[in-house]
């Protein structure tokens, strides 16, 4: 019975947000468009057409999403996913790679699997598309939006209004700093220079951004890498404490996230940039799953080995059959129930320390 409590809580969140996106179907949504960029947390589909090992448009990927696999790393909906609905969108914001122009008007999604700050960050997997040249694509798409509207002013008129949700950082850890076989910056860099040197390149960027007309950025922070099913089967003595070490290390790379939007809030002109706290959200559920919905936190529902977690989800692989207990979908990403509680909770703050300053509702709003 306690478990199907948790199933039940699990499904309600869900339809919370369905229900929530239903209320809203007909009316214009919070902003005119939403811009995601970001890793495999928020790929969905962008690698399907690359020559890379990080793809998910295979089963089981995708086994509740209505359009079955499509390049999510997830059973059903992710994070943006469920964000875009809450902020009144009535379709899901498609991927870049094969956007028609109409679809430019409302937001594409550039995010890229393997992808990272760094541009040799998961290489060792073959193609993605890093940050830069995910800024790339969308300067591309700017300037075919300023041929839509007409002229400059009409399109950063628009962009002033929009959305942006950033995600990056992830594999600069996973599938570099602590990839000791294929890269040396572990050797190289002491973690609090690594998070240094990650956030240099990654203001960069983001100024980029902003001189294309990105006003209401919101960067979503790193998670607890160090407790994914991967790294508790091949790092951790029992499998279920999280690796410290790595969430060590993701958390001065956070730190200096928050340091970041307080800057750029100062000095940009016009600028509203907040910070979505990934890792305070999961510390949250993971202090109490059954209180969020979710039984199991330490396994994926989908993978090979210890905490079926060494190896990911294969392809036509059988998953768990109770996917709304499971925190992780597989050896490094989460479920849809897992996503659709972020997203709630970056779209309208649970805890003052989910965001800073404001959360994504507020940020619609400014």
């Amino acid at each position: 019975m306690a478990g199907s409590a948790c199933c039940w809580r699990s499904l309600a969140v869900v339809l919370a947000v369905v229900g929530a996106a239903a209320t809203t179907a007909g009316a214009a949504p919070q902003v005119p468009c939403y811009f995601v960029f970001g890793d495999s947390l928020v790929d969905n589909g962008n690698n399907n057409g690359i020559v890379s090992l990080a793809r998910a448009n295979y089963p089981p990927y995708g086994v509740d999403f209505a359009g079955g696999p499509t390049g999510r790393f997830s059973n059903g909906l992710t994070t943006v996913d469920a964000i875009s609905k809450l902020l009144g969108f009535d379709d899901f914001i498609p991927p870049f790679a094969g956007a028609t122009s109409d679809q430019l008007l409302t937001g594409v999604n550039f995010a890229s699997a393997a992808a990272g700050i760094r541009e040799e960050t998961g290489q060792q997997l073959g193609g993605r598309i890093s940050f830069s040249g995910q800024v790339q694509n969308y300067q591309s798409a700017v300037e075919q939006l300023v041929s839509i509207l007409g002229d400059e002013d009409a399109a950063a008129n628009r962009l002033s209004q929009c959305i942006f949700t950033v995600g990056m950082g992830s594999n600069d850890y996973l599938n570099n700093y602590f990839m000791p076989a294929f890269y040396d910056t572990g050797s190289r860099y002491t973690p609090a220079q690594y998070a240094d040197d990650l956030a240099a390149r990654y203001t960069q960027l983001l100024r980029a951004l902003y001189s294309y007309g990105a006003r209401k950025v919101a960067l979503i922070g790193v998670g607890q890498v160090g407790c994914s099913p991967n790294e508790l089967a091949t790092q951790s003595a029992n499998g279920v404490a999280c690796v410290d070490r790595i969430n060590v290390a993701v958390r001065m790379f956070n730190q200096r996230l928050v340091g970041m939007v307080d800057q750029f809030n100062r000095l940009l002109p016009g600028a509203h940039f907040t910070y979505i706290n990934i890792d305070g959200i999961f510390s949250d559920i993971l202090r109490a799953p059954g209180g969020h919905g979710l039984k199991v936190t330490n396994r994926g529902c989908c993978g090979v080995g210890r905490n079926n977690g060494q190896v990911t989800c294969l392809p036509f692989q059988t998953p768990c059959p109770n996917r709304n207990e499971y925190l992780f979908w597989d050896a490094f990403h989460p479920t849809e129930a897992a996503n659709v509680l972020v997203g709630q909770r970056a779209y309208a703050a649970r805890l003052a320390s989910d965001v800073h300053p404001v959360d994504l509702r507020t940020l619609a709003r400014l």
